[in-house]
């Protein structure tokens, strides 16, 4: 099967074209411009260097959450766009999910974390089995205090992975806990994780349509925090 894979839910940008679990070739920008630039052209640069059309593609994947609201929009609008017109189905992956994939070799505890402001991480907790990934927890939202008291019930060395993973460092290594970073060129999310990711929910048959893609945000864009707010309000 041959993936083509977005991944623009932080910083950094990237896009993959794998053929199973064999990574054919990747584009990577971290560079601070906006995906809406970066993301399509980055797509149409790796398709025509390796030669691929992209009829020949069997399956467009993307990294639909969580992640900055904005930068999950641009991802799964292109992957839709892309999707569309010749009915490809999609994978709509884990944004944690997918980074972790970075680590899947250790055999170790992975933490994937992402800044989510508000005094919140958007983290997922995986364990690493050499050759893929168990999932000990589901995606979520979580106060970072309410993730380092659950670590300390774990007692197991934690890898953490992602965008969040210094913000996270200081705070548990100064709890006693034993978290280590992952090296840089595996900390930041990637589009081969997305890739791998999706030939997962391809094998266990959990793919959409273009249609049915849709971005997984996790919680309310601060818009619609404040909307329920002033409901809230005059409903006093």
């Amino acid at each position: 099967m041959k993936l083509l894979a977005m991944e623009s839910s932080a910083t950094a940008c990237s896009t993959a074209l794998c053929e199973d679990e064999t990574l054919i070739a990747q584009s990577f920008q971290n560079n601070g411009l906006t995906h809406s630039r970066t993301l399509l052209p980055m797509v149409s640069s790796l398709l025509e260097t390796c030669g691929t059309t992209l009829h020949e593609v069997d399956l467009i994947a993307v990294a639909a959450g969580p992640g900055s609201f904005t930068g999950l929009r641009i991802g799964v609008a292109a992957a839709k766009g892309l999707a569309w017109t010749e009915d490809k189905p999609c994978a709509a992956c884990s944004t944690l999910e997918s980074m972790a994939w970075n680590l899947a070799h250790t055999g170790m505890e992975i933490c994937a974390v992402m800044d989510a402001r508000r005094n919140q991480v958007y983290n997922a907790r995986f364990l690493g089995t050499g050759d893929g990934l168990t999932r000990l927890c589901p995606d979520r939202a979580i106060a970072l205090a309410d993730l380092a008291a659950e670590l300390k019930k774990s007692g197991n060395p934690q890898i953490l992975v992602g965008d969040g993973a210094n913000l996270c460092y200081t705070t548990l290594k100064e709890q006693g806990l034993d978290v280590r970073l992952a090296p840089p060129h595996l900390r930041y999310q990637s589009a081969w994780g997305v890739a791998r990711c999706a030939l997962d929910l391809a094998r266990a048959q959990q793919l959409t349509s273009a249609a049915g893609l849709a971005p997984n945000y996790h919680r309310l864009s601060q818009a619609e925090r404040e909307r329920l707010e002033k409901e809230r309000n005059k409903g006093e």
